[in-house]
């Protein structure tokens, strides 16, 4: 414990965040190639993907590296080269693969008490209460910004391929990490659902007594 307190000292709050979300992320690559259920989802709960709009720009670096590996080795006849070439796409297309994995494993959760749970990967985890719902509805945008995005009046933006779906406002401030590790607070969250008229309509329905 005194080490752990040690390394917390010295090493600060936005790396140690990464370093877990990598180490998260490794997890999930896992989990997805052997078909796990997905993460932090309880049975007869609504679990929306969100990973649509990612897809091909995920797949793409996946694809292209083997066709890059092959190429050079016909063009380049040094066997030491390929072999660095190959570590070289190897390292490049794991990550990508993993972060994609994550968000795969780890989807929007609609809970059976009526809260929500807003996700993207490890990176970023919300839960909203049913209580602090004051209305959800189907909102296609196409915000500019970085995945997390916090405007001067309180709206939050989880921009998944540029684009959001849904809309929620809030019946009270809601505080949220950053994926460095920052808070804030929220009034309104508009965030992606790759099937945003299901989610919304779960979210509308009374929660069970």
């Amino acid at each position: 414990m005194r080490a752990l307190r040690g390394v917390r000292g010295r090493v600060p709050l936005p790396v140690r965040r990464l370093l877990v979300h990598e180490l998260r992320a490794g997890a999930s690559l896992g989990r997805w190639a052997l078909r796990r259920p997905p993460h932090g989802v309880a049975g007869g709960e609504l679990a929306p993907g969100y990973t649509g709009p990612q897809t091909a720009m995920m797949y793409g670096p996946a694809c292209v590296a083997p066709v890059e590996t092959v190429a050079l080795s016909v063009l380049i006849p040094w066997p030491a080269v390929h072999r660095v070439v190959l570590v070289l796409d190897v390292y490049g297309v794991l990550p990508v693969l993993a972060m994609h994995a994550d968000c795969v494993t780890r989807p929007h959760v609609v809970r059976r008490d009526g809260s929500l749970r807003i996700r993207y990967g490890a990176l970023f985890d919300l839960v909203v209460p049913a209580e602090a719902v004051a209305s959800v509805r189907v909102d296609r945008r196409y915000p500019q910004g970085r995945l997390v995005t916090l405007s001067g009046d309180g709206v939050l933006d989880l921009i998944v391929g540029s684009r959001t779906t849904v809309t929620l406002e809030l019946t009270r401030p809601l505080a949220f990490t950053r994926p460095l590790g920052s808070r804030a607070e929220a009034r309104t969250i508009r965030f992606h659902a790759d099937d945003p008229r299901t989610l919304v309509a779960a979210l509308r329905q009374p929660a069970p007594p």
